[in-house]
């Protein structure tokens, strides 16, 4: 019987102002945030395009994007995109593996612009070898999570954001009777300090060259206004 293709899921979200990463402010503004955040989508994007065409499967590697906004620039062509459902996250994760339920599908956000290439492509390989690939992140979340018959009941109803919402996902694959095979942890940038430890581990993509240039340019502006409005207060 012929194997069935992977589908590899970007779960996004438009880099827009005041939409994305928010927890970077402050110290970065909301357009920096959101310009980090692009960069970031960009280079998770380049990532996939490669490791959708070195994984050498047959039938091959699939790209998806489940964006919650509009297509922009970032987007390399060829990608399909749908939209993502309503609600809380669980229900939009779970939505995203429905969308292709009963496929083997590996889905990724748009936070870890570290992750490489053969990482992916591995995971891809090995989620034909087993029921589930799980790659957990140091803030107690997961970046990777892969099902060998995508089904959204299997993540719907596990609170996200929360330290435990990796381990409470791991536990819930598990009691399906599910074998796991674990991937690397990867760091999510959420919070300022992310940006400069991520931006290091991957120094030639785009979000690091933006960290690098908001960190000697744009952050002092950042420090410059939050000083005039110091001063404003005090006069006030």
């Amino acid at each position: 019987m012929r194997e069935r293709p992977v589908t590899l899921i970007v779960i996004a979200k438009e880099p827009r102002p005041g939409r994305v990463k928010t927890r970077l402010t402050p110290p970065y503004l909301p357009e920096q945030g959101s310009a980090l955040a692009e960069a970031a989508l960009a280079d998770t994007l380049d990532t996939v395009v490669t490791a959708c065409a070195s994984c050498h499967l047959d039938p091959p590697v699939r790209p998806l994007v489940v964006l919650d906004g509009t297509p922009g620039d970032w987007l390399p062509p060829g990608i399909p995109v749908i939209a993502q459902v309503g609600g809380p996250f669980d229900e939009r994760l779970a939505a995203a593996f429905d969308a292709v339920r009963g496929e083997p599908a590996l889905l990724i956000g748009m936070d870890t612009p570290q992750v490489r290439a053969d990482t992916l492509a591995a995971a891809c390989r090995a989620l034909l070898r087993t029921d589930a690939v799980f790659g957990p992140a140091f803030d107690g979340g997961w970046w990777a999570l892969g099902l060998r018959a995508a089904d959204g009941t299997l993540v719907r109803g596990v609170a996200t954001s929360r330290p435990d919402t990796g381990a409470v996902q791991r536990d819930r694959l598990g009691a399906a009777g599910l074998r796991v095979v674990d991937l690397p942890a990867l760091r999510d940038v959420d919070t300022a300090p992310d940006v400069e430890l991520v931006a290091n581990l991957a120094p030639d993509g785009r979000f690091a060259a933006l960290a690098r240039s908001l960190q000697t340019t744009g952050l002092r502006m950042t420090g410059r206004q939050a000083d005039h409005e110091t001063r404003l207060t005090c006069s006030g």
